[in-house]
């Protein structure tokens, strides 16, 4: 069994947390999980879903936070 709490699929092949790198540059959560679902996608194997299914559907949710990220910018942009 694999370490539910530090899955391989959030790890790089020499280590470097996907966690790590979201703390490093202090992104908010939108923006932490752009990269959560960017650098997992094709790395993350889920029963029911074909290894393709899962990699569209990671990247389908990057874009999806990154689109509310930008409608965030944009109202505080239109509150200036």
């Amino acid at each position: 069994m694999g370490d539910k709490i530090n899955p391989s699929h959030y790890k790089s092949g020499d280590g470097i947390q996907v966690i790590d790198v979201i703390e490093i540059f202090n992104l908010n959560f939108s923006r932490g999980n752009v990269i959560k679902y960017a650098l997992r996608a094709g790395k993350k194997d889920e029963q029911g879903y074909e290894d393709i299914e899962k990699e569209i559907e990671d990247l389908k949710k990057c874009v999806w936070y990154a689109q509310r990220e930008i409608e965030r910018l944009i109202k505080l942009k239109d509150k200036l």
